[in-house]
């Protein structure tokens, strides 16, 4: 019960806490430039599965730049 309440009012603490020293257990040994590149893939799933969950589509527009594309390279104007 008490870490239920625990969890509800300091959650978000909890986990950025969590987050940091992994990220330094990362940093002490792989180094600091994969540590970012390996912050960013983490970045990138965390955003395409946040758009999925809810429902916002793709996060980039390929409609739009689909038809950009067809629009800039046809052959015969």
């Amino acid at each position: 019960m008490i870490w239920q309440q625990i969890w509800e009012n300091f959650g978000g603490r909890i986990l950025g806490v969590l987050a940091g020293i992994g990220c330094g257990i990362l940093y002490l040994t792989v180094g600091f430039w994969d540590m970012l590149f390996f912050a960013l893939l983490v970045f990138i799933g965390y955003t395409v599965g946040r758009n999925r969950d809810l429902r916002l589509g793709s996060f980039i527009p390929w409609q739009r730049v689909s038809e950009w594309i067809a629009d800039r390279w046809r052959p015969f104007r």
